[in-house]
């Protein structure tokens, strides 16, 4: 478990939160057969916003995430991403999942593609982009996560952060609107946490909605706008990250942060 040891060196005063709603949450459930996993949950997440999500495991965290942009299908409430209600019209399904980039914790790269090829395999097929411009879009954000020098590499020749920063520039090269990110950095040795911290602060300081599911406190409190606290599929408190973590409201928060950074 990772304690603060990220300075929270980012001025998240210049990173503007717009009134626009860029995601919906109302009244949703999700059930894994009789196990109900996620409870009533309502979420409002404005563009611009940088939103952390912790909790224990089987608290419902990442499959929260998974349901925004339907890796897992959620059976009541609702959910509208950029105003797109996500329901069994697989068209709307394909329109949110082209705005919503989501990185993984296991990276799901392809392994037998270059890492440009990764990048520039969904971008070519599914947004239509020239292969021209798909590379040199690539290479933009090969260049902006620090390994432009890999790209002619593949997964298997990279260490585990280089791979996770492959990921993100996957994502980034889809163009969208929105980042989820599923315990970016729980599959790392520690010492390539950070460089992958690094690269999700830079997005965080160009204004990117994100959603990250973590431990990295350390993170929440650099970047977060709103650090929520889930336990048994519920979202049990939700605060800035200074009244998170300083004055948690919930006994279940602070026997969860008593846990994690000995508070």
């Amino acid at each position: 478990m990772s304690t603060l040891e990220i300075e929270p060196t980012v001025d998240t005063s210049k990173m503007q939160i717009s009134d626009e709603v860029a995601i919906q949450i109302a009244d949703m459930n999700k059930w894994f057969g009789t196990f109900h996993v996620l409870r009533d949950i309502d979420l409002t997440v404005y563009r611009g916003e940088r939103i952390v999500i912790c909790g224990p495991s089987g608290s419902g965290k990442s499959t929260l995430i998974r349901c925004i942009n339907r890796l897992e299908e959620h059976q009541a409430g609702q959910i509208v991403v950029d105003g797109t209600e996500l329901n069994s019209d697989l068209k709307n399904v394909d329109k949110v999942r082209s705005e919503v980039g989501m990185v993984f914790q296991h990276f799901n790269l392809f392994p037998h593609l270059t890492v440009l090829e990764n990048c520039t395999l969904a971008p070519i097929w599914v947004r239509k982009v020239p292969r021209k411009e798909a590379v040199e879009r690539a290479m933009h954000f090969l260049e902006k996560v620090k390994i432009p020098e890999q790209a002619d590499k593949y997964p298997g020749q990279l260490s585990g952060g280089q791979q996770q920063r492959v990921a993100i520039a996957r994502s980034l090269c889809m163009m969208p609107r929105i980042m989820l990110f599923d315990e970016p950095t729980s599959a790392l040795d520690p010492e390539m946490i950070k460089e992958v911290l690094d690269t999700m602060i830079e997005l965080a300081e160009e204004g990117m909605t994100m959603i990250c599911v973590t431990h990295e406190m350390g993170f929440a409190q650099a970047v977060a706008n709103r650090v929520i606290f889930m336990a048994d599929g519920q979202i049990v408190e939700q605060n800035e990250p200074k009244e998170f973590f300083n004055n948690p409201k919930s006994e279940r928060t602070k026997q969860f942060l008593s846990q994690i950074i000995g508070h």
